[in-house]
């Protein structure tokens, strides 16, 4: 964060000094809610949680170096008393980003947003200093954090907005308030708690509402490829700037291609030029991607050969994405599970089949190990259905179904679209799945772990791979 005495964040946050022997003694550290992350003169936030209290550590912080403790009520060391900690955090961060001049792009969509972010920051990190969302860090609290993580030298601040209802990208918009505005999709994920596709692109939406006038240098990044998120133009006095494989679209990709890697590989057209990328990241939905961080870097200035570079060159920043590891027997890991819905679900298992093609030719198989999809309200069982049957369409080697109701739709939908219980099968939990996969892969196989967060199933790649590293797997 940049630097502010203790009286400078009161007077931002509306608060009130106590146990402070110095108020002009300044915060030269990051702004942490975590104890265990407390540096010498770290602002320390305490949230009161289910379980835990921040209030609570506030001794220790102090004694670990912070400078002091953002609390709603006297603690006894230096802290900053405030009614509400969240909105003091909010008006915190809103101040040091307008302080910063940095310029700030937000991005949301209902798939990708992880992927994409890093996507952005790895390409504009090559331009200047970047600052972005660490992993999926995107709520009321996971944000102001980030913007607060930036320094004087930080140029581009990269934050990724998540929403579970109307109204809360604008919320978010207004503790850091974007100049450039992506938009990935509308989709299926947390229908059920939005109540429709039309509340996701409502919701999502606010994002090039908050937008400045193209005057002022507001510009609007939205799918060429996606009518949900293309009609929203229409709620912008952004500068508009369309990214897709569409002809009509500002920044495009051409004959794209899936490596029998699983890697995408694409011709990259900007207004300013053209040049070629081949994706170290797996699957074809990487593509765009790919295109909407092309569309930032271009807008902000970069030429056709430097994206295309940066892009070919990023990895994956964030853990249990599309993490591709071969174990030392031959056996393929990809562990996707940090969360999934209907659009990264099928993305995934496509890759898993360009993937397969390498390793049949290898005499290998390819696994998919599905959990459930969840927050999908009414649209649960026939997007469930839907998946299973599209693993045997992509003839995908065996589906292993992992868990309760809905991974016996997944199980469901495969056997009735023709696996007959022979490429398909459904397990009860992690564990069952780790035995079945441990007595039954050889050489060459590939195996997708996919669910959404809250089933675990990262626990299986886990075991996995440990089994691989033991050398305990079957060779036939």
């Amino acid at each position: 964060m940049i630097a502010l005495s203790l009286a400078e964040i009161a007077a931002v946050v509306g608060g009130q000094t106590h146990d402070i022997p110095d108020p002009s003694a300044r915060v030269t550290g990051p702004v942490v809610r975590d104890s265990r992350e407390v540096e010498p003169g770290s602002l320390f936030v305490a949230f009161v949680g289910e379980r835990v209290d921040g209030h609570d550590y506030a001794a220790q912080v102090v004694e670990a170096g912070a400078a002091a403790v953002l609390a709603s009520r006297p603690v006894g060391v230096p802290a900053i008393v405030v009614d509400d900690v969240q909105a003091a955090l909010g008006a915190l961060a809103r101040h040091v980003v307008q302080a910063l001049g940095a310029t700030l792009v937000a991005l949301t969509g209902s798939a990708g947003k992880t992927s994409t972010k890093d996507l952005v920051a790895q390409v504009l990190r090559r331009k200047a200093p970047t600052v972005f969302t660490p992993g999926s860090l995107n709520n009321e609290i996971g944000l102001p954090l980030t913007a607060l993580s930036a320094t004087e030298e930080t140029r581009f601040l990269v934050l990724e907005m998540g929403a579970r209802g109307i109204g809360h990208i604008r919320y978010l918009t207004g503790l850091t308030p974007p100049r450039i505005g992506l938009v990935l999709n509308v989709g299926t994920a947390h229908i059920g708690e939005f109540g429709g596709r039309e509340q996701i692109a409502q919701a999502k939406g606010e994002l090039v509402e908050a937008l400045p006038p193209a005057s002022e240098g507001g510009i609007a990044i939205l799918n060429a490829d996606d009518p949900s998120v293309r009609a929203m133009a229409s709620r912008t006095q952004a500068k508009v700037v369309l990214f897709g494989e569409s002809d009509e679209a500002d920044v495009r990709a051409e004959n794209v291609r899936l490596m029998d890697s699983g890697q995408p590989a694409f011709r990259l057209h900007t207004p300013s030029g053209c040049s070629d990328v081949t994706m170290r990241l797996y699957g074809e939905h990487h593509v765009s991607n790919a295109l909407a961080a092309a569309a930032v870097a271009h807008e902000l200035g970069m030429s056709a050969e430097e994206i295309a570079t940066a892009l070919s060159e990023a990895g994956s920043l964030s853990r249990w994405r599309m993490e591709v590891t071969e174990r030392p027997d031959g056996v393929t890991i990809v562990n996707d599970a940090y969360n999934a819905n209907p659009e990264s679900m099928r993305a995934a298992l496509r890759a898993l089949a360009a993937m397969g093609r390498a390793s049949q030719a290898k005499g290998g198989r390819t696994w998919a190990v599905l959990g459930k999809m969840a927050e999908l309200g009414d649209e649960a069982l026939a997007e469930h259905d839907a998946v299973g049957r599209l693993a045997v369409r992509l003839n995908v080697g065996k589906l292993v179904a992992v868990g309760g109701r809905e991974a016996a739709w997944l199980q469901l939908g495969a056997y009735n679209e023709g696996s007959w219980g022979e490429e398909s099968v459904h397990v009860s939990d992690a564990q069952a799945a780790v035995d079945l996969l441990r007595s039954e892969l050889r050489p060459g196989d590939v195996v997708l772990v996919k669910a959404s967060r809250s089933v675990g199933l990262e626990s299986v790649a886990q075991a996995l791979l440990a089994t691989g590293a033991e050398g305990e797997v079957a060779a036939r």
